[in-house]
């Protein structure tokens, strides 16, 4: 049985949890989950309520003017969601395989509850991994001198698919400011978490040889702001002088796999709620 879901913050008050709660009930739903958080210092309160919807009187075409007349008084911001709906997702690939391969292997066996329905890269060198999985590709070269249609492509594609989300499973492009802003909150990146001690091309190299003690991954929302949008997950494994340059590499690719997919599940399951550059992950 389909499931609606109601993704809320605002500011914080005596009696939200109540007023959902009773609305949902009083309305013949029967709340299958139901997850809270109070940010006291920016006064914040977030909610994520999930309810079955057998029994619920009013229909899903109807059921936004309710919220809305539910959330005006309160000063909420809100979101609605149906589980029944799968999120539409597009892969953006470079040259690393790791988690490209990662998320269409749990794609295929069930894990990610989306759609795929293309894989954008500016190289070719995926495009078998494409086929193995039967997933259009479509290859846009992208140099500084045709980035803006490169782009331009990129957007159209996205629109004609009606992607919600873009996951940059190792896309070695920076987004320009432009698609930033068009796609808040809606694009998701990786990688290693030496930032900003370890810059550059070869990270891990630079940190064995100032003999870290932990690598890690991170995932994120993607902003203008150059690997500085909303954490969603991260992960850390602890390393020792036994490791070479090339077992730190397999270890942080493993971490980015798993890092990545949590992020990902966890935004098309609709548990991930962005404030102020933070987010609130009810996982």
């Amino acid at each position: 049985m389909p499931t609606a879901i109601l993704l809320i913050h605002c500011p914080d008050q005596p009696g939200l949890v109540r007023a959902v709660a009773s609305f949902i009930a009083e309305n013949g739903g029967n709340i299958v989950h139901f997850d809270q958080h109070v940010d006291s210092q920016e006064g914040i309160f977030f909610m994520r309520a999930e309810w079955d919807l057998a029994n619920f009187v009013i229909s899903r075409e109807d059921l936004p003017v309710f919220i809305r007349a539910l959330a005006e008084p309160r000063r909420m911001t809100w979101s609605l969601h149906f589980s029944d709906e799968r999120h539409r997702l597009a892969l953006f690939v470079s040259k690393d395989a790791h988690c490209l391969y990662d998320l269409l292997s749990r794609h295929e066996a069930g894990e990610l509850d989306a759609d795929i329905p293309l894989i954008i890269a500016n190289h070719d060198a995926l495009r078998p991994a494409a086929e193995r999985f039967n997933i259009p590709f479509h290859l846009i070269p992208v140099t500084p001198e045709n980035k803006p249609q490169a782009e331009a492509q990129q957007l159209a594609l996205l629109e004609e698919h009606k992607v919600e989300t873009v996951v940059l499973a190792r896309y070695m492009q920076i987004l320009s400011n432009d698609i930033c802003a068009a796609w808040p909150n809606r694009v998701i990146n990786i990688h290693h978490s030496f930032l900003p001690a370890f810059p550059g091309a070869k990270p891990y190299h630079s940190a064995h040889r100032r003999g870290v003690k932990i690598i890690g991954a991170t995932s994120h929302y993607v902003t203008a702001e150059l690997d500085e949008g909303p954490i969603i997950e991260q992960d850390v494994i602890r390393v020792t002088h036994k490791q070479t340059v090339q077992d730190l590499v397999r270890q942080g690719r493993d971490l980015e796999k798993v890092v990545l997919s949590r992020a990902v599940r966890w935004h098309v399951q609709r548990k991930v709620l962005a404030y102020n550059n933070k987010t609130v992950v009810f996982a």
